[in-house]
């Protein structure tokens, strides 16, 4: 989506919007990289919000995300439960 406008329009028109558990936030100039789980009382997601400061706005906004997911049994011993 393009301009703040198309971005409220989105979440306005959502269903319902999650709840969100912030998990790690790094900063340095004009990027702000955000670590959270979103929960829409179901599924839920872990995500990497990656804001591009301009002029003090957002300029940008890149997001990932992926449904949140049980290691493999093959690699479950090196790694951490969130």
């Amino acid at each position: 989506m393009r301009g703040a406008e198309n971005r409220r329009g989105i979440y306005n028109a959502f269903p319902q919007l999650p709840n969100i558990t912030p998990r790690r936030m790094l900063s340095g100039g004009n990027l702000v990289v955000a670590e959270a789980l979103l929960d829409y009382n179901g599924p839920q997601y872990e995500t990497v919000f990656i804001f591009e400061f301009r002029d003090g706005r957002i300029a940008k906004e890149t997001a990932y995300w992926s449904e949140a997911f049980e290691a493999p049994e093959w690699r479950a011993q090196w790694v951490e439960k969130a």
